[in-house]
């Protein structure tokens, strides 16, 4: 965690309205990475961001309605928003590994509901001085999230499929990383442990920054004014991405209400508007795969800067969380909670109805996770009355999870997923990105399955180390 979240000044947003991307990252990094210079920074975000999004346009917005802007986040080599942080990652590492100057190799190690793990291995593929391993829940990802992985080029990458849900793999993760016997092999062979998980601040960051230039495009574009309010509706499992937003208010962006979207799985839903986290619950398999989590591990974030910053009282609830499943946080956090967040959440039906009205409606193609985002977020506003202009955050391109879209869109069932997205072409004139449709034309590199309890033995075997 920061020590503390540094401040924009009054009129920051305008100037950094006038810039694109790269310097606007740049600009914001340079408040949190202070052991960087300004031009390392900018080099890092032009590596990431130049040439690998679509018009190197890397989060453009569009406008439904009076008061809604979808800010589209998958327009990188992945078609997920992972890309905006996983793109940059390894060219923080690479700069901060020179800097260290030790000459040990890093080991990324990564556990995956779907995205992160295709966005964390193209971002580190091929990248000297390190290694990759991500796990994923076997059965637990869509069949495009699947091949995206198991296809992986590169000579420093290794997948993993894991027996169980995300949540049972993010925890022998975090387990691994713990594990002291692990860290001396890994160190007896000049290697180190880290993470493209949102474990690692250094995928947060680059999320607080789309947030701001989220911002400030509205206010290019005439959209709003420095200074106007617009709320912010992100669908989220592990409660990275809501995160970010929330820092960036933090910092003094004018956002009002933070709409949490979960998907049956909801129990951020429960958290935000009760106090309690309590995971001794029926665990679904949805439509929104990456958003099936029940153990979100960002959360701890948001406690520990509310109950001002008492790791002690953190270390008692997550020993409470890992124990018993279950803690409750007092009133006053909850009520500090309830200043700045909102929660809803929804079934794969309402996620279903919602991609069809807005197909219908705007001729807009979302996929199952932005969904969710907008079905709660329409509740919300409907319960509250709100209509403060709204960002929603929209994740992944609709064609990761195509027989979900073209059963929403047209009625129609389609198994195979390539046809399914055919048909959507068809449908819609929108064509599947090439990355994606590739995809059925490539052999799976990556098949392997393991128990939860054998995934050390794997990380050990895979690194050099000894079973």
């Amino acid at each position: 965690m920061p020590v503390e979240i540094p401040v924009l000044e009054k009129g920051e947003i305008t100037e950094l309205s006038k810039l694109g991307y790269c310097e606007r990252a740049k600009h914001i990094f340079a408040k949190f990475m202070t052991d960087f210079s300004e031009d390392e920074l900018l080099e890092c975000a032009e590596g990431a961001y130049i040439g690998k999004f679509e018009n190197d346009e890397p989060t453009p917005i569009v406008k439904l309605g009076d008061n809604v802007y979808m800010l589209e986040l998958w327009h990188g080599p992945t078609c997920a928003f992972k890309d905006m942080a996983l793109q940059i990652l390894p060219h923080f590492l690479v700069k901060s590994a020179e800097k260290a100057g030790d000459g040990k190799k890093t080991v990324i190690l990564t556990a995956t509901s779907g995205d992160t793990g295709k966005a964390a291995l193209e971002g580190f593929c091929d990248v000297e001085g390190t290694e990759i391993i991500v796990f994923y829940p076997d059965n637990g990802v869509s069949k495009i999230q699947q091949l995206q992985m198991q296809t992986q080029k590169g000579k420093n990458v290794s997948v993993c499929g894991v027996k169980g849900n995300f949540d049972d793999t993010q925890t022998a993760v975090k387990t691994i990383f713990t594990d002291e016997s692990i860290r001396a092999k890994l160190a007896e062979n000049g290697k180190r442990f880290s993470s493209a998980n949102s474990i690692n601040v250094g995928r947060l960051l680059p999320q607080v920054v789309y947030y701001i230039s989220a911002y400030a495009d509205l206010v290019a574009k005439g959209e709003i004014s420095e200074g106007e309010t617009v709320n912010v509706t992100v669908p989220t499992g592990n409660f990275g991405n809501i995160l970010a937003a929330y820092y960036a208010k933090q910092m003094g962006v004018p956002f009002g209400k933070l709409i949490c979207a979960s998907n049956a799985n909801n129990v951020l839903t429960d958290f935000l508007s009760t106090g309690e986290y309590n995971v001794n619950r029926e665990f679904f398999m949805t439509e929104s795969p990456s958003m099936d989590i029940l153990v979100s591990s960002n959360l701890e974030r948001l406690v520990f800067e509310l109950c001002d910053k008492d790791d002690g009282y953190i270390i008692e609830i997550m020993k409470s969380l890992r124990e018993h499943g279950a803690y409750c946080v007092p009133d006053e956090i909850l009520s500090k909670i309830k200043e700045t967040f909102a929660a809803g959440y929804t079934d794969d039906k309402g996620a279903e109805n919602r991609i069809k009205m807005l197909f219908d409606e705007y001729s807009y193609l979302c996929d199952t996770h932005t969904a969710v985002a907008v079905e709660v977020y329409e509740k919300y506003k409907e319960v509250t009355g709100d209509k403060t202009k709204t960002i929603i955050a929209s994740t992944a391109s609709p064609y990761k999870f195509p027989r979900a879209v073209l059963k929403a869109i047209s009625g129609m069932n389609e198994p195979d997923d390539f046809e399914a997205a055919k048909k959507i072409e068809n449908i819609s004139g929108l064509k599947m990105p090439k990355q994606l449709s590739e995809l059925s034309e490539k052999e799976p590199r990556f098949t392997k399955v393991c128990e939860r309890e054998n995934m050390a033995g794997f990380v050990l075997s895979t690194v050099g180390g000894d079973c």
